[in-house]
């Protein structure tokens, strides 16, 4: 069955290349030019992902996608972007995208990872907790009140390399050398407070969200 994408962006060139090249790729395209037309679409029907410009007239994207997660709308978003830099990218995560995608970007780019987050559906939404965003290889840690000031988490390469696999998706119990697997539970510990990594007996070590009374 044909997935059907919703494009919103204010640009009209962009839009209609965007939707020529999607169709031709096998999906069903629907297109809005603002943040208010889209949410009309969305309320009557059911898309499979978004592809959201940032910057538009009217709503922004970011405030649009904020909007729509908050009403509990767990679809897949690619968002796309003149505002590059891990600053930008971690804003966008934070509040909800599954992808970042800065402009300008190729056509067979934006459609591999179009097609990762409809495989994946809401799973970078529930990942990781907003404090904690991976973007460019790197971890960071920002305040949710205010993601664009985020700061490295400085880790070594064993250490990212099993975070990564911990949190692909959170759950994932991980084989690890138990050294590595401390020292990075003991940064973590410093500056997050709602996870936590476990040892589970035989098989390796496991990320948990903790629960706050």
């Amino acid at each position: 069955m044909k997935k059907t994408i919703l494009i919103i962006d204010d640009d009209d060139m962009l839009r209609n290349t965007l939707a020529r090249g999607l169709r031709n790729d096998g999906y069903n395209i629907l297109t809005a030019q603002s943040a208010e037309t889209a949410a009309q679409i969305i309320s009557r029907i059911a898309v499979d992902a978004i592809i959201l410009d940032r910057m538009m007239i009217g709503q922004d994207g970011l405030s649009f996608l904020k909007e729509i997660r908050n009403n509990g709308d767990t679809t897949p978003v690619l968002m796309l972007t003149a505002m590059t830099g891990p600053e930008n990218t971690i804003d966008g995560l934070s509040n909800g995208a599954n992808d970042y995608l800065a402009k300008p970007f190729q056509i067979r780019e934006l459609i591999l990872r179009l097609n990762n987050i409809i495989a994946k559906g809401t799973t970078n939404i529930q990942t990781m907790p907003k404090s904690l965003t991976f973007v460019d290889n790197e971890f960071f840690i920002s305040d949710t009140n205010s993601p664009k000031e985020a700061k490295l988490l400085a880790l070594s390469g064993e250490e990212k390399k099993l975070l990564r696999k911990l949190t692909s998706p959170i759950g994932n119990i991980v084989p690890a050398s138990p050294m590595v697997a401390k020292r990075l539970r003991n940064k973590l510990n410093i500056v997050l407070s709602d996870i936590d990594i476990i040892t589970i007996r035989g098989q390796g070590y496991k990320i948990i969200k903790k629960i706050t009374l």
